[in-house]
């Protein structure tokens, strides 16, 4: 990304109404005159990859924590770590990499995430698995940081949003089918084959990745002064408090929502596995309505999906012993997350278009912190609460992130 790229790039590409002022350099790098979609697709495979990664000890919880002899909560660390890894990796990786070629870069990205997931496999210990879980993170921190300022060098500005929904439907296919086939692929041949099937998934993305990204000589030159500059930006500092609310409230539901059905609602493991396919259904098709949304108001986009969640939560409080309300309610929860990814990097990229990735690295580390503490305090509370726990710290945390984004999210300004 250019570190001053054109005033384009900062508009709301179905209303054309400017979302945050950059101001032009002689340095501007100039806009892409045609997508590249075939480099845009190998990151919508790449972000498949981490995300089913990423999301899979929620459906291999249980057996998981049987298996290595810790608790569920302390399994459910294996999320926490790989959240608190990339919350670091995000804002220091495009420093670190600012001279270096983002198709190496990426491609480097895309090693550490088959490594991961063979460590993973051949986890004999917590130790192992949590090592394993690290280098994820330290990939998908990288990933994500750079994600949306790379989709703005591949495509034209009016394009950006397209390419971002379609790059973000790899997150869609993950919720699809990593929850739903870990958990049947664990309950056939043990949990460890789901992280095969995942190392397999990482190979064939790094096959592509080889093929289809073109060099990418490095723009942006970031530092932590650009970092400091950027947190002291309003609109960039209500977009992290937002996202460090809404997503720990999502993911303390959703990390613990095995336990939840198992000890709760009592379902069999094959009704769990068609319930997690119906998140993952919900959660396709919630990202495209999600984008939709977002493509006109980021900050309706939020306000939707984090009320939608909230009411879901406070309905498996009081009625998570109903397997066809408990059913409905989780397929809704992935519909309604939908409208996260996009709506937050969509706000991000338009609060800071003049340091996308800057932006992009302290949007991702907000992103991880939210996840680990979701983890964390999610786990707290199944541990000692129950397996009620999760939605009941969902609930509390997404009800303050929606207010804050109804209140103070972004609102199209009249383009002068």
């Amino acid at each position: 990304m250019s570190s001053s790229p054109s005033c384009s790039a900062c508009l709301d590409a179905p209303t054309g109404a400017v979302a945050a002022e950059a101001t032009p350099t002689p340095h501007s790098a100039p806009e892409p005159t045609e997508a590249r979609w075939a480099a845009v697709a190998s990151m919508a495979l790449g972000v498949f990859g981490l995300v089913t990664a990423e999301f899979l000890p929620a459906s291999l919880l249980t057996a998981m924590a049987s298996d290595l002899r810790v608790s569920d909560g302390a399994a459910g660390q294996a999320v926490t770590v790989t959240a608190l890894v990339a919350a670091v990796a995000a804002p220091s990786l495009p420093l670190l990499t600012r001279r270096i070629d983002r198709r190496i870069v990426m491609i480097a990205f895309t090693l550490l995430l088959v490594l991961s997931n063979v460590m993973s496999a051949l986890a004999g210990s917590m130790a192992t698995l949590l090592a394993a879980r690290v280098l994820l993170g330290v990939a998908l921190g990288g990933f994500w940081s750079m994600s949306a300022a790379l989709a703005m060098r591949l495509v034209p500005a009016s394009l950006f949003a397209r390419a971002m929904s379609f790059i973000l439907t790899g997150v869609s296919v993950a919720t699809v089918c990593a929850a739903p086939i870990g958990a049947w692929m664990g309950d056939m041949w043990g949990w460890r084959s789901a992280f095969i099937a995942a190392g397999g998934i990482s190979l064939i993305t790094l096959a592509v990745q080889l093929v289809a990204l073109p060099a990418l000589p490095p723009r942006d030159n970031p530092n932590l002064k650009v970092l400091g500059e950027l947190l002291r930006r309003p609109p960039v500092r209500v977009a992290l408090l937002a996202v460090l609310l809404v997503i720990s409230g999502h993911f303390a539901g959703f990390t613990y929502i095995r336990p939840l059905m198992e000890q709760v609602t009592h379902l069999s493991v094959a009704t769990i596995t068609a319930v997690l396919l119906g998140y993952g259904v919900g959660g396709f098709f919630g990202n495209f309505v999600g984008g939709w949304i977002a493509g006109r108001s980021e900050r309706q986009a939020i306000v939707a999906g984090g009320a939608v969640i909230a009411v879901l939560a406070a309905t498996l409080l009081v009625a998570g012993q109903s397997a066809a309300i408990t059913a409905i309610a989780v397929t809704l929860w992935g519909f309604a997350f939908g409208a996260f990814p996009v709506g937050f990097q969509t706000w991000i990229v338009r609060a800071a278009p003049d340091q996308a990735e800057g932006a992009g690295g302290l949007l991702v580390a907000a992103f991880q912190i939210a996840i680990a503490s979701g983890a964390i305090f999610g786990g707290l509370m199944v541990d000692h609460v129950g397996a009620l726990g999760g939605p009941a710290f969902a609930l509390a945390a997404l009800t303050l992130g929606t207010l804050l984004t109804l209140r103070h999210g972004p609102r199209p300004a009249v383009a002068a």
